[in-house]
């Protein structure tokens, strides 16, 4: 499919080049074979002083990553040093987009501080094809790079519109519903995943019934979902339209869905089915350890968060889903800044890490669900196996929920506008305040930092 891309609208407001994206139909089923490190700052040793080679002589090639994207996990890094031994590859990781993409854009705009690869998450894409297009070389012009091995959309989200692509896609995440098979039977519930499903079929409404239910067989121990953040999250993902319009307008004050979602995501915690947690935090991570939530909306790469933060008696005890309602969660970009001191070779490492034979090994690791339609038919692809949910058939599970996301349009502040939403906004609902209060914070401080 090919995307639509929209001219550049107000720049005050964060107007750029919404995008929008439809994934494909994909038959696979995920395997994580290993475990996962949690990513930090330090992560990959990567010393950020911008130096093209270490003291053997070798040409030293940086990566500035968010969360964990897995390349060093899967064994990518060493395979190509071994491939390539005048290679050294390390990365600087930083653990939550939001605390990575603001010193990125810092840096693109200063042309200083910038590692030889920069990772981009689907949220920022729009705004870096529309504003800073001329800070990266173009991968589609790189040696070993061919377009066709892309979906479409995924190809057109990184391109503008005369044609440069500023970076080459990793994943993509089409979302189901991770449960704990061991906590729905102890509330009561059913744990056949088909009969789960039909629980919350079609309607988020039924998903929020379910915690209720949920909540009165299994007492206060435990909490329904992970956290408020993910549920606004889900909802908002299976939405045509969420915060902009075809026209690069922001609309997520006055888009019915955006309201509806904020509103039911205030409700599952005014009710108490929703833990008082951001996402990807270190508390968070303990909860997912200590088993303390029942449910969390799943994309492909959250079975590797899963399996990386649990304890080992959590293998087996997850199952997964269809979700209420299809959306997407997730898909990053891998691009080279032109100011680097290792461009070419930084360009052919980029087209190494996301090529099918590479997403097809990160998958089986990472649980990252590939952009290349190569990898799919790869044995390792479809004969896979995932320790945390068995022998769930997971890759049948998300080909479904692949073939009815809908199309959406990214605009560029995405990011900031679902941080303020969730962070700034359904959190304080767990925190005692009201879902009419929660929404004014969370507008005010939106609407404060697009104005910047």
């Amino acid at each position: 499919m090919r995307a639509r891309t929209l001219p550049l609208s107000r720049q005050r407001s964060g107007g750029g080049k919404p995008i929008a994206r439809k994934a494909l139909a994909i038959a696979a089923v995920v395997t994580l074979g290993t475990g996962l490190l949690a990513g930090c700052a330090d992560d990959g040793g990567s010393d950020g002083d911008g130096s093209s080679s270490d003291s053997e002589g070798k040409t030293k090639i940086t990566l500035g990553l968010f969360g964990t994207m897995g390349f060093q996990e899967a064994g990518l890094y060493a395979e190509y040093e071994k491939l390539n031994p005048d290679i050294k590859i390390e990365q600087n990781v930083i653990e939550r987009n939001e605390n990575y993409y603001p010193p990125l854009l810092n840096h693109l705009t200063t042309n200083s501080g910038l590692m030889d690869i920069q990772a981009i998450e689907i949220a920022n894409i729009a705004e870096i094809v529309g504003t800073q297009a001329d800070k990266f070389a173009d991968m589609s012009k790189a040696e070993g790079v061919d377009k066709n091995n892309w979906l479409s959309w995924k190809w057109q989200q990184a391109t503008t519109k005369d044609g440069q692509t500023v970076a080459l896609g990793t994943d993509i995440g089409p979302m189901a519903i991770c449960y704990r098979k061991d906590l729905f039977e102890k509330a009561g519930l059913p744990t056949d995943r088909e009969e789960v499903g039909k629980l919350w079929a079609g309607d988020w409404k039924k998903f929020i019934e379910t915690g209720e239910k949920y909540k009165k067989g299994a007492g206060k121990d435990t909490f329904f979902m992970d956290s408020p953040g993910g549920l606004l999250n889900a909802v908002l993902s299976s939405e045509e339209k969420k915060f902009y319009d075809e026209s690069g307008e922001v609309i997520y004050k006055t888009n019915p869905a955006v309201k509806d979602a904020f509103d039911l995501t205030a409700e599952a915690a005014e009710k108490g089915l929703v833990q008082s947690q951001t996402q990807f935090q270190p508390a968070w991570d303990t909860t997912i350890a200590n088993s303390k939530f029942a449910t969390v909306a799943c994309p492909p790469w959250m079975l590797g968060t899963i399996k990386g933060k649990s304890k080992p008696e959590a293998a087996g005890k997850w199952d997964v889903a269809v979700a209420p309602k299809s959306g997407n969660w997730g898909g990053s970009f891998l691009g080279v800044p032109k100011s680097g001191k290792n461009v070419e070779e930084a360009q052919k490492l980029v087209a190494w890490l996301t090529a099918p034979e590479q997403q097809t090994k990160l998958f089986k690791v990472q649980g990252s669900f590939p952009s290349t339609p190569g990898a799919y038919d790869s044995p390792e692809v479809t004969g896979a196996k995932n320790e945390m949910t068995g022998d769930s058939p997971i890759g049948e599970i998300f080909s479904a929920a692949a073939k009815q996301i809908p199309d959406q349009i990214i605009g560029p502040k995405d990011q900031i506008i679902q941080q303020g939403l969730t962070d700034n906004g359904v959190i304080l609902v767990t925190k005692g305040k009201s879902a009419a209060e929660a929404w004014e914070t969370a507008t005010k401080t939106i609407d404060n930092s697009l104005d910047k």
